[in-house]
Formats: C-alpha cells, structure tokens, sequence
C-alpha cells in the first residue's frame, strides 16, 4: 500500500487505510480449543456461480437463528465476486452490537457451527465454522473498519475485471508456491491485496456502493 501520507487517502480515517496489526497475545487465548487447526494446502477452484446461492441459504439459517442480534450481514471474500476463482467455502460478515457478549451469538450457532477463534484486538474478531467445513462466519463490532474493507474489496473486484484478474493470478500462483507452507498462504497475499487497495483508496468514498450513507466516524 502507497504512503499514509498520500494526499489522495485523506479523504480516509486511518482506521480504513491501515492494515491493522494487531497483537494475538493480547486478550483472550486465540484458539478456542487451545491449537490451531493443521491447515492443508491451499485448493484453488474455479468459480461457481451457485456460491451466491449457497450464500444465500446460509444467510436465512443464520438470521433464523440470531434475529435482532444481527446489525447486518453480507457475504465477502472471492466467492462473493463472480468470476473470481476462489477457495469453496463461503465467507460471511456478521456484524453486531458487542462481539464481546459471545453469549449472546454462539450458543444459538453452536447446532451447525464451531467456535474455532477470538481475536479480540482485531475489530473484535470471533470465527466460527460451518461443522461440515463449507463456511467461514466471521464475527465483528459493528461499525468497526475491517468489515467495511471488505465490502470495499469486494465491490471494487465486482466492478474492476482488471483487479480481480490480477487478484486471480495471484491467488493461483500462491497456492502453487505455499503447498509446502500452507500458513503463509494469507500472509504472502497481503502484497497484491495492499496494491488493490491503494486504488480503491484513491477513488472518492461516495463512490463506493459500499460507502455508508452517514460516512465511516473518524477514531
């Protein structure tokens, strides 16, 4: 990503355009079960244009099982764009009012879903996964920046073929080159991520779908 100081990302808080790096010791134990789970190598298919579908179905289970809790919920990450080949498990936002309260949102989650990881230094992250594998529900503070990034991302990739090209080939490449290290698969994204980013960051917020209609509180 381009210099903070870039003139053109003043139009951003801090909070969007900085990659936040949090510190995983801080807070609670990470790894809900005590260990991270052994990631396999890193199974890039091609786009499937049934995983709105899915992400659908998915959506209506999850409201029918938190209602009011939820302050809003979108599907994100690559099977969100079309065209984009990605890895097959759908990523879901979901955000809500304090993702400290996890009484208030796992138990009712926990017939189809695991708590796998909290991040509480990071928009305070809570992940649960699908106990068939095939999503990923990602839970944060409402109103915090890493959501929005993520529309962000997304919507740019759904309106810019050129980007979503170069985040493909990327994508292809880094599966190949981490089989043997398949952690650092998401780390060595980051460079290609940052790229895209600087130009979503250099376009006027209202011209972003995504771009709250009251614009994001400045930190």
């Amino acid at each position: 990503m381009r210099a903070q100081s870039d003139e053109r990302y003043e139009m951003y808080p801090l909070e969007l355009t900085r990659r936040q790096l949090g510190d995983e010791d801080q807070g609670e134990a990470r790894w809900v079960e005590g260990m991270p789970p052994v990631i396999d190598p890193i199974v890039i298919v091609e786009p499937d244009a049934a995983w709105p579908q899915e992400y659908e179905r998915e959506r209506v289970e999850i409201v029918a099982a938190l209602g009011d809790v939820i302050v809003r919920i979108e599907h994100v990450g690559s099977t969100s764009v079309p065209g984009l080949p990605a890895k097959p498990i759908i990523d879901i936002d979901v955000q809500v009012l304090d993702s400290a309260d996890e009484d208030a949102y796992v138990p009712a989650l926990t017939e189809r879903y695991r708590h796998v990881l909290r991040e509480p230094w990071w928009n305070g992250h809570r992940m649960l996964v699908r106990r068939d594998g095939g999503v990923n529900l990602h839970v944060f503070q409402a109103g915090s920046p890493e959501p929005l990034r993520h529309l962000l991302f997304r919507d740019w990739l759904r309106s810019h073929p050129d980007d979503r090209d170069l985040y493909a080939a990327a994508k292809r490449h880094l599966a190949v080159a981490t089989a043997e290290d398949p952690d650092s698969y998401n780390l060595d994204k980051n460079a290609v991520i940052d790229d895209i980013y600087s130009r979503i960051f250099t376009t006027p917020p209202r011209q972003h779908p995504a771009w709250p209609a009251g614009g994001f509180p400045q930190g």
